[in-house]
């Protein structure tokens, strides 16, 4: 069944679609009444209802049945991704929600290519969202991972306040003195942290005056240096595979 985000005040016994949900059901798919769909109320629960009264801007449908979603991780992972070259940031988006991603922070580093004046981050961070949310629907997500405003490695004070909501933070490094990533995850068990930040520099990585600047953070934060081994992946590749990989050290990816 296809499946819509709606807020949770806006669900009852009768749940009214609008906007362009009403639009996609009514003209992309061409659902009729006695149809059902999915909606979720991005606070846990699926609902099914099943579509009953068309109007010219909106459907009514009657809810038929809530259960829990259990397609959240149980922690939280967010990704911190210098923006890449051409539209790769929005195949990242899209794969790392698929995946399991919580929020994704652009960020704007010494060495990333893209800069973006307000007007076109504007208009980039729509695009995003909604690609964040096509994902979500796909994928059968519990919520829409937002997609935040980008962050400057320049503005100190936004991150040291970004690095203050983390338990952990996993810096992707490939300079010697990083750690094997198995090792440090297997250090923090599932039940001692709730949420991690994944930081992912741009093509060259981050600067070594960035680094440093991370790392005098981390004494107010646990942050580690951590490496995917010897093969330099590509800027929109490391996102997904150390997601990946987090998820499946705290058995997050099916199974028990």
């Amino acid at each position: 069944m296809n499946r819509f985000f709606i807020n949770a005040e806006q669900i009852n016994d009768v749940v009214e679609i609008r906007g362009d949900d009403f639009n996609h059901i009514s003209n992309s798919l061409r659902l009729k009444k006695g149809d059902k769909i999915i909606i979720s109320d991005q606070k846990g629960y699926d609902y099914i209802v099943k579509l009953d009264e068309f109007k010219d801007s909106s459907v009514k449908a009657i809810v038929v049945n809530k259960k829990k979603n259990n397609s959240e991780p149980k922690i939280k992972i967010d990704l911190g991704q210098a923006i890449p070259k051409n539209r790769n940031m929005e195949y990242v988006i899209q794969k790392c929600v698929e995946i399991g991603v919580h929020e994704i922070i652009p960020i704007s580093t010494k060495r990333t290519i893209v800069k973006l004046s307000h007007k076109k981050e504007q208009k980039r961070l729509k695009r995003w969202q909604k690609i964040s949310e096509e994902a979500a629907k796909q994928s059968q997500r519990g919520i829409i991972p937002v997609v935040k405003r980008v962050i400057s490695t320049d503005d100190k004070n936004k991150f040291k306040k970004l690095f203050a909501r983390y338990d952990l933070i996993l810096l992707l490094y490939t300079g010697v003195s990083s750690s094997n990533f198995k090792n440090i995850l297997r250090d923090y068990q599932h039940d001692q942290i709730s949420n991690i930040l994944l930081l992912i520099g741009p093509e060259g990585g981050f600067t070594k005056g960035e680094v440093k600047f991370f790392e005098e953070t981390k004494r107010q934060t646990n942050l580690k240096k951590i490496s995917l081994g010897n093969r330099i992946l590509r800027t929109e590749t490391a996102g997904l595979v150390s997601l990946t990989a987090v998820l499946y050290e705290y058995d997050e990816l099916g199974g028990e």
